[in-house]
């Protein structure tokens, strides 16, 4: 059985960063391809980014202000956010797509004008 646990969110105003965290608790290859996707309030979760056999992918959203890594030694996938807007607030998740696409639980980032 696999688990994800997303860590780093947080509070920042407009043009700050944050860098957040999903460990995967189980097979390595859980982490062979990887997703985060986001949910702000009343909307539908969304798709930003995206690690599959280390190549990357990005929602036009995000494109140039985020970037998606992974440490297969601490099976751990990262997300660099820069450059923050309002706009980015929502509840963040990681997802295995190469484990049955198994969700986390989710870290809240806020953004602040």
């Amino acid at each position: 059985q696999v688990q994800l646990v997303e860590s780093g969110g947080g509070s920042v105003q407009a043009g700050g960063s944050l860098k957040l965290s999903c460990a995967v608790f189980g097979y390595i290859f859980c982490t062979y391809d990887m997703s985060w996707y986001r949910q702000a309030p009343g909307m539908e979760r969304e798709f930003v980014s995206a690690i599959t056999n280390g190549s990357p992918k990005y929602a036009d959203s995000v494109k140039g202000r985020f970037t998606i890594s992974q440490d297969n030694a601490k099976k751990t996938v990262y997300l660099q956010m820069n450059s923050l807007k309002p706009e980015d607030t929502a509840m963040y998740y990681c997802k295995s797509v190469s484990c049955a696409n198994t969700w986390g639980r989710g870290t809240q980032v806020t953004v602040s004008p």
